[in-house]
C-alpha cells in the first residue's frame, strides 16, 4: 500500500468516513452508506481506473526462441536459433540485451553470429530479431534454456530480467530415412 494512489484512495476514505459520521458497526453496513453515495461512486471508478493503467505503465518483454535443424550433405548437422523481443508495454526499453548461454561449448560450435546481442532501446509496440548458427558436434537429445533478456527502465534503479519460451526438444544428428517426395503424389490411373 506504498503506490501514492493507494495512499491517496485511503486518505479520501477515512476522510469521508469522518465527515459524514459513519459509525462502522459492519462492513456490510458501511458498504451500503458507500455505495450510495454519488461521490463515491465516482471515486471508486477512478481509482479501478488509475489502478489498472499504473501497472501498465512500463515495458510488457515478450521473447520467443526457435530452432530449427539443417541435415548437409557432409553428414554434419547446424541449428538455425532466432530470438524474436518484443515489447508489448506503454514505454520504451533501455539497455536490452539477449543472452542465450544455453548451447554447451563441448556440444556446439558458433558458425555464425553470437548467442549474445545488445540495442540501446525498444520502443513500446517495438521488435527485435537476432539469430545464430551453430554446428552441433555430436549425437544426442539437446533440451535447450529460455534466452535471458535484460533490460532498464528509467523510473527503476534496478535492471528488469524476461525469459524467451524455450525451444523443443532436438534430437540432433539423429538417423532419418531418406525422404521420398515422390511418393508424396499418387497417380490414378
Amino acid at each position: 500500500m506504498n503506490e501514492p494512489w493507494c495512499r491517496l484512495f485511503k486518505f479520501i476514505f477515512l476522510f469521508l468516513i469522518k465527515e459524514k459520521n459513519i459509525k462502522v458497526t459492519s462492513s456490510g453496513r458501511l458498504m451500503a452508506m458507500l455505495i450510495g453515495n454519488p461521490l463515491i461512486k465516482a471515486f471508486f471508478i477512478i481509482f479501478l481506473v488509475s489502478a489498472a493503467t499504473a501497472t501498465g505503465d512500463a515495458p510488457f518483454i515478450i521473447a520467443h526462441k526457435k530452432a530449427s535443424l539443417n541435415r548437409l550433405k557432409s553428414g554434419a548437422e547446424r541449428v538455425s536459433v532466432s530470438v524474436n523481443i518484443y515489447n508489448q508495454g506503454f514505454t520504451a526499453a533501455y539497455d536490452v540485451s539477449l543472452i542465450d548461454n544455453s548451447w554447451p561449448q563441448d556440444a556446439f560450435d558458433i558458425v555464425s553470429g553470437n548467442t549474445s546481442h545488445s540495442w540501446q532501446k525498444l520502443d513500446a509496440g517495438g521488435h527485435l530479431s537476432h539469430s545464430f548458427e551453430l554446428e552441433a558436434k555430436r549425437k544426442g537429445m539437446f533440451h535447450g534454456a529460455p534466452a535471458v533478456i535484460y533490460f532498464r527502465i528509467p523510473t527503476k534503479a534496478v535492471q528488469q530480467e524476461a525469459y524467451s519460451t524455450p525451444i523443443l526438444p532436438l534430437d540432433i544428428l539423429e538417423e532419418r530415412p531418406p525422404e521420398k517426395k515422390f511418393e508424396w503424389v499418387k497417380v490414378d490411373g
